[in-house]
């Protein structure tokens, strides 16, 4: 067992009894204890992965999943204390059952907070209501943030370094502040530790019928959402989405869960889409291994201001932001046989008039560049017409590029939308 976090809970806990125990107190505690002797200036992590691997004098380790691994390194019947390693991971955004501090012993992070308002309970474990981005900042190594259990807490995190390792001082959990949901934005939240057995066996054979190419796979879905209900309804489409749309039939599964479900179902398109760009950017990162392509990822994936993204650049970086946008761009362009990808922006067609495949990539840059500065365009884009730029812009709208480009002049505030695009 390590001293140093022997004598953080002794610390900790002493502090905690001085208080009877508080729930309310404990964040406090956790986060000053960690800030008057940080484990980022007084761990070795090298010497203590050593010891923990070949001393069987540890505490007892749990079965979660969470971490990359969690390491337990102290343990009481009050609290007890982690560190979770990160070699690819960006959690969900989440709250807790528990409250403590957390503190960034290795590498950094992007940490997002969130409101969830206009709540609407459909179950206990499934909520509609608005997912909405409070703050975004960067952890370095050394930071410290409280945590505090429910819905007053509801956080992410994107990290950037392979491995990023964190120290979290938790209590085993706060009463009343179950479940511990999981938000979707921007209007879903659901609690991950409620598994409706019966509908996960049910996508676990649409999946068979999907992979073996079954006929019978799209009208058996939609003949499904005609008697589901709104939370099952809405597993089913998540799991189902991509396929039906590669089959040309998402829009009449669309339209029987929308008619079914009236005004709930707009809360729905939304954060099915955002799923998917989400998921899609996450992936993403376990392909990039430079900590600014990473940095840039999570401000894509996390922050929806073109301001803040190009604030949150220039706290990092001694370059202008536009101009490393443009530079990470050119970094991180992909081509492969069917067109080229700028993370998830796809063009499949020849957008200009190049047969070089480097030069049609250089055509691509350009206007993604013009798009994001308002500069005039190039003489190549000035040769393109108004109506194949429109198509690289809806394209570049349609993605994770979106928060950057320039606003439309005749652009207006817009509500929920129940419309999906293909």
């Amino acid at each position: 067992m390590d001293n140093y976090f022997s004598e953080l809970g002794r610390a900790v806990y002493d502090k905690w009894k001085a208080k009877d125990f508080s729930l309310i107190e404990f964040p406090m505690i956790a986060q000053q204890a960690l800030e008057k002797k940080p484990p980022a200036r007084h761990v070795d992590l090298d010497q203590l992965l050593h010891n923990f691997l070949l001393d069987d004098n540890q505490p007892f380790q749990t079965t979660s999943g969470f971490g990359q691994p969690e390491l337990i390194v102290y343990d009481s019947p009050k609290f007890y204390i982690q560190i979770l390693f990160w070699l690819d991971g960006t959690t969900d955004i989440h709250q807790h059952g528990f409250s403590g501090a957390f503190h960034v012993l290795a590498g950094s992070s992007i940490h997002s907070r969130f409101d969830f308002t206009n709540v609407t309970p459909i179950t206990p474990h499934f909520r509609i209501g608005d997912v909405i981005l409070q703050e975004t900042h960067l952890l370095d190594t050394g930071r410290t943030v409280p945590i505090h259990s429910g819905p007053g807490f509801i956080h992410s995190l994107f990290h950037l370094e392979t491995p990023s390792v964190t120290v979290v001082i938790r209590t085993h959990s706060d009463p009343g502040t179950d479940p511990q949901f999981t938000y979707l934005p921007p209007h879903v939240a659901l609690d991950p530790a409620k598994h409706d057995s019966l509908t996960t066996r049910r996508k676990q054979l649409l999946d068979v019928l999907e992979q073996t190419g079954d006929e019978n796979y799209a009208p058996l879905v939609i003949k499904m959402l005609n008697g589901l209900d709104f939370e099952r309804g809405f597993f089913i489409l998540q799991n189902c989405i991509a396929t039906l749309r590669h089959l040309g039939v998402w829009e009449k599964a669309w339209g029987r869960f929308s008619r079914k479900h009236g005004k709930l179902a707009l809360a729905v398109a939304p954060t099915l889409n955002e799923i998917i760009r989400r998921d899609g950017i996450a992936a993403l990162r376990a392909s990039f291994e430079d900590v600014e392509h990473r940095f840039f990822l999570a401000l894509l994936l996390n922050v929806g201001s073109r301001a803040e993204i190009l604030r949150l650049i220039s706290s990092r970086m001694d370059e202008d932001p536009l101009r490393a946008i443009a530079r990470w761009a050119g970094e991180i362009i992909r081509a492969t046989e069917s067109g080229i990808w700028m993370l998830d922006a796809f063009f499949p067609f020849k957008a200009g008039e190049n047969d070089d495949l480097e030069q049609e990539q250089e055509f691509l840059l350009e206007a993604l560049h013009h798009f994001i500065t308002g500069e005039k365009p190039s003489p190549k884009l000035r040769k393109l017409s108004k109506v194949n730029l429109e198509l690289l812009k809806e394209t570049l709208k349609h993605s994770s590029w979106r928060n950057l480009l320039l606003p439309d002049k005749s652009a207006t505030s817009r509500n929920r939308s129940g419309k999906l695009h293909a």
